[in-house]
């Protein structure tokens, strides 16, 4: 399977839990998880690994997300990084992570900044139950924005994992802050693929492509003991290539997680197929291009 020119990976994961700390991948018993049993991951995923996975695709670069590292020491987690790039020559660029409601959020910010691969903080913000809900460690949460306003000041962009009925908080988030980029990870997690919970995941990523600082990956649509199909995916896919458009969506292969679903070439074949009848510069943005420039690949 080829698609003719390079992609860029903009979404993917390198861990060794038998020598570093994850308290996700560690621990017993495992967490709750929303594909379900993991622990067919909670093994080294190095970027041998990757590769073997990713034929037969040409992968011109790839983007490490942060890994929910021991949260006594991120910054480790970027000299990791430094680490294979310097064994390996990948990651390309690295996303790191902070807690922004910490006090020691600037400094964090600082440190993580220093590395010349480090393009962004990834924090997932708390989540509740319900869009009624607040509380401390959420996108409306006072000293969880003062960190959030520290990105700018150091060239850092921000990467929002958050279920969709939190979207119309990143709408004010990116409307009070229109110069920090955003980057929604794993499509606004469109777990309720029923009438109603794609209806309502609809209206808040339209609320939130009306943001023109907001890009997306599309990634992380698996479904829990269901297989990565084009006839479960195609939806989803084109809804969100709808509303943002193809200058601000980038396709992504969330491994090792999403080989709890598919295997890479399932999934890129299956964007693939969902595109097929968009233009080659539409493609060509999908897999690659939008990618570099987010990125800054060049």
């Amino acid at each position: 399977m080829t698609l003719g020119f390079a992609i860029v990976d903009a979404h993917q994961h390198y861990w060794d839990p038998t020598r570093h700390y994850y308290p996700w991948l560690c621990d017993e018993p495992p967490i709750p998880f929303r594909y379900g049993d993991y622990r067919a991951i909670r093994r080294p995923y190095l970027p041998d690994d990757y590769f073997a996975d990713a034929k037969p695709f040409q992968v011109a670069a790839t983007v490490y997300v942060e890994t929910e590292w021991d949260p006594a020491d991120l910054v480790g987690e970027m000299r990791y990084v430094d680490s294979l790039r310097r064994d390996y020559g990948y990651p390309t660029v690295a996303i790191a992570q902070a807690r922004l409601e910490h006090d020691d959020c600037a400094m964090v910010l600082e440190q993580h900044a220093s590395w010349d691969f480090v393009r962004g903080i990834r924090q997932k913000p708390r989540a509740n139950p319900n869009a009624a809900d607040t509380a401390p460690g959420g996108m409306t949460d006072a000293a969880w924005r003062e960190g959030f306003a520290g990105l700018q000041l150091n060239g850092l962009h921000y990467e929002l994992q958050t279920p969709w009925w939190h979207l119309h908080e990143a709408a004010q988030l990116a409307a009070d802050f229109p110069d920090t980029q955003i980057v929604l990870n794993h499509t606004g997690l469109p777990a309720d693929r029923s009438a109603a919970g794609i209806t309502e995941w609809g209206n808040a990523m339209q609320h939130l492509a009306a943001c023109p600082n907001v890009a997306v990956k599309i990634s992380g649509i698996g479904q829990a003991g269901q297989a990565w199909t084009v006839e479960a995916n195609r939806n989803v896919v084109l809804t969100t290539i709808e509303l943002f458009g193809p200058e601000r969506c980038m396709f992504a292969s969330n491994f090792p997680v999403d080989s709890l679903c598919a295997s890479f070439t399932e999934i890129f074949a299956g964007f693939d197929t969902i595109v097929a009848d968009f233009s080659d510069a539409e493609r060509r943005a999908l897999f690659h291009d939008n990618a570099v420039r987010i990125y800054r690949l060049h």
